[in-house]
C-alpha cells in the first residue's frame, strides 16, 4: 500500500531527527541528575537504536535489505536491545521509587549510586545474552528475498522465541512496575499532609511512565503472540499489518524516554533549561533554577527534619 510504503520512513526519520538531539541532551542531563545513572543508560540505548533508522528508513522505502545479513542481524540486535534495557530499567526506576516512598528510611542502603550502577550493568548483560540466544540469523533475515525481521509466515524457532520475549522482555517488567507504582498511589493517597498540586504531580509522573511502558511495548508484545496463535488462519494480512504499526508504536519509546524522565521531572526541567542557557550564554543563574532542593545530593540522607511530604517529592523531583 502507497499510506504504508511512505508512512512508516516518515514516522522513522521523523524519530531520527527528534530523537538523536533530544537524546543527547538527556545524556547531558543525566549526569547532574538524581536519576542520573539510569536516565544515562536509558538515553544510551535510544541513542545506539536511533543510529540504525536511517537504515529501517531505506527498508521501507524500497521493500528489499540492501545492507546483507550481517548488517540486519545488527539492527535487529540493537532494537530488541533497546526494548529490553528500557523495559528492564523502567523496573529499576519502579522499585526505586517504591523504597524511596513507602520505606523512605528503611532501604537506604539499596539507594544508592553504587547500587544504581550495578542494576544498570546488570540490565545490559542479561538483554545482551538474552537477545544473543533469541536473535537467530536464519529466523530474522530473508536471503532469497532480501528481508530483515519482517519475515512471513514466522519461522518455527520465531515463534518460541516470541513467546520468550512477551514474557520476559514485557509481562514481568509490567507486573513488577505495576505493583510498584500501585503501592506508590496508593501510600500518597493516604498521606494527608501531601496538598494537591503534589499530588497531582505525582500521579502524573506515574502514569506517564505506565504509559510509556504499556504503549510502546504492549502492542508489540502482544502482537508477536498473537502472530504465534492466528498467523495460520486464513487471511492474516491484518495481522501483519497490525505488527508493523506496533513496531512503529514502539520506537515512540526513543522519544518518551527524554521527554518523560527528563523534561517532565523538575529536576530535569532545571538541568535541561541551566545546559541549554550555559551553550547559549556561557553562564548560568540562580534565579533560574527550578528546584529549590536541588543542591541536596542525597534527598533521603537520614535527615530526621524532612516531613512525609518533603521526602516524597524529593523522590520525583
Amino acid at each position: 500500500m502507497q499510506l504504508e510504503r511512505y508512512m512508516y520512513p516518515a514516522a522513522y526519520s521523523l524519530f531520527f531527527i527528534i530523537g538523536f538531539p533530544a537524546n543527547c541532551l538527556s545524556l547531558y542531563v543525566a549526569w547532574k541528575n538524581e536519576l542520573g545513572v539510569y536516565l544515562f543508560n536509558l538515553a544510551l540505548s535510544d541513542l545506539l537504536f536511533i543510529m540504525c533508522l536511517p537504515v529501517w528508513v531505506q527498508f521501507c522505502l524500497y521493500d528489499v535489505w540492501p545492507h546483507g545479513k550481517t548488517m540486519c542481524i545488527v539492527c535487529v540486535f540493537l532494537l530488541f536491545t533497546n526494548f529490553y534495557t528500557s523495559a528492564m530499567l523502567l523496573s529499576c526506576i519502579a522499585v526505586d521509587r517504591y523504597l524511596a516512598i513507602v520505606y523512605p528510611l528503611k532501604f537506604c542502603t539499596f539507594r544508592k549510586r553504587k547500587t544504581a550502577v550495578s542494576m544498570s550493568i546488570a540490565a545490559w548483560i542479561f538483554t545482551i545474552v538474552f537477545n544473543a540466544i533469541t536473535v537467530h540469523p536464519d529466523s530474522i533475515y530473508d536471503v532469497e528475498n532480501s528481508i530483515c525481521l519482517d519475515l512471513f509466515p514466522l519461522p518455527q524457532r520465531q515463534r518460541i522465541v516470541n513467546v520468550a520475549r512477551f514474557v520476559v522482555g514485557f509481562l514481568i517488567p509490567a507486573l513488577v512496575v505495576g505493583f510498584c507504582y500501585w503501592r506508590i498511589c496508593s501510600d500518597v493517597k493516604r498521606n494527608q499532609t501531601l496538598g494537591s498540586m503534589e499530588r497531582r504531580h505525582v500521579f502524573r509522573l506515574l502514569g506517564c511512565i505506565l504509559l510509556t511502558l504499556y504503549l510502546c511495548f504492549g502492542p508489540v508484545h502482544i502482537m508477536m503472540v498473537l502472530r504465534v496463535l492466528l498467523e495460520d488462519c486464513p487471511y492474516p494480512n491484518w495481522l501483519f499489518f497490525g505488527y508493523k504499526v506496533s513496531v512503529l508504536l514502539s520506537m515512540l519509546n526513543c522519544l518518551a524516554d527524554p521527554l518523560l524522565y527528563c523534561f517532565m521531572s523538575r529536576t530535569g526541567q532545571a538541568s535541561a533549561s541551566n545546559s541549554v542557557k550555559k551553550r547559549w550564554n556561557n553562564k548560568t543563574t540562580k534565579s533560574l533554577e527550578l528546584v529549590p532542593f536541588q543542591s541536596q545530593k542525597h534527598p533521603l540522607g537520614l535527615n530526621s527534619a524532612l516531613t512525609t511530604s518533603d521526602r516524597i517529592m524529593l523522590m520525583f523531583i
